[in-house]
């Protein structure tokens, strides 16, 4: 008998530049891989399967490109190019997220220039890690990525949603994308997926915070500072941990995929600022290089009316609010 599970972690909370990314990573399970999932790798997978934070810095994006690489052939999406394996990845149209970018400046988040990284030697590496984890009794199905924009979390800000509850509902999402997806597979029209998410700004109470899962039927399993957990009738169970990236293999893997995807957003936007005036290559968090970034491309940004909402978040939609 196999199971449904989900692994969800988020990338770029409080940086000043770039978007937030949310990933989920869906995979069916059997006793075996449910174990697997739940409990801290061991061995040598573990220097290429973990918390993104403490594997890779900003720029080194190898090894979560050659993971998506690898989910992206066996789950059958297009994997050549990086912005077609992107596409593929996310969860909502890429018209749609397109929609609400000024057209003069839409390249700054859909410049498609962009190019693989990893050597070969890694993606090969990672398709063998799939197999590993196969052979364990963990079957990767797909990987699902959130993107919220600079624009939609000032507007979101604007409006009196925090960072923390944008954050939260592109995780419920994900976790509604993961139920039909189970349903679809196993051709019914109730699901018991198992997610866990890592910890969300410190709550300890997630009901009235939820929003995509607000008004649905649920049951507290669990509130706490480390953990709380909500069952769902036909759905399944969420549960929030804190430090998941560390404990949980697929949202150590939901982290990896989603660093890769952050980071080429925001490779994106750098590259777009340097057409007009030389540039460092910022990661867009709050640090030196990324303050002289948005110092020196000002100038030019007011020259181009570059809408600042578009550029920087706003105080309250950072790390700062």
């Amino acid at each position: 008998m196999t199971r449904w599970v989900m692994g969800i972690d988020e990338n770029g909370m409080g940086p000043r530049l770039g978007p937030l990314v949310v990933t989920s990573v869906l995979a069916e399970v059997d006793a075996r891989g449910e174990r697997t999932v739940h409990r801290k790798l061991r061995g040598e997978i573990t220097a290429r399967l973990g918390d993104s934070k403490a594997l890779v810095a900003y720029g080194e994006g190898a090894l979560g490109e050659a993971w998506a690489r690898a989910i992206g052939e066996r789950t059958g999406l297009d994997v050549g190019s990086p912005a077609r394996l992107l596409g593929g990845l996310l969860l909502d149209p890429e018209d749609a997220l397109r929609a609400r970018c000024p057209s003069a400046h839409a390249s700054q988040c859909w410049d498609d220039a962009d190019a693989f990284v990893a050597p070969e030697e890694a993606v090969a590496q990672a398709r063998a890690d799939l197999t590993t984890l196969l052979a364990r009794g963990v079957r990767v199905a797909s990987v699902r990525v959130v993107k919220l924009c600079t624009d939609a979390l000032n507007e979101g800000a604007a409006k009196g949603r925090s960072r923390f509850a944008m954050d939260l509902h592109a995780m419920e999402r994900l976790f509604l994308s993961g139920v039909e997806s189970a349903r679809r597979s196993d051709r019914t029209d109730t699901a018991d997926l198992r997610a866990t998410a890592g910890k969300v700004g410190g709550y300890a109470f997630y009901g009235s915070e939820f929003g995509p899962l607000a008004g649905r039927l649920h049951t507290v399993l669990e509130e706490g500072r480390a953990r709380s957990e909500y069952a769902f009738p036909t759905l399944g169970r969420i549960a929030f941990v804190r430090d998941a990236d560390a404990s949980h293999a697929l949202v150590s893997l939901a982290s990896l995929v989603g660093k890769w995807a952050r980071d080429l957003f925001m490779q994106r936007i750098v590259r777009h600022h340097r057409r007009f005036g030389e540039l460092p290559d910022a990661s867009g968090y709050h640090d030196p290089v990324t303050a002289r970034f948005v110092e020196r491309s000002l100038l030019a940004r007011k020259e181009r009316a570059f809408p600042d909402a578009c550029f920087e978040r706003a105080k309250r939609a950072t790390a700062e609010d």
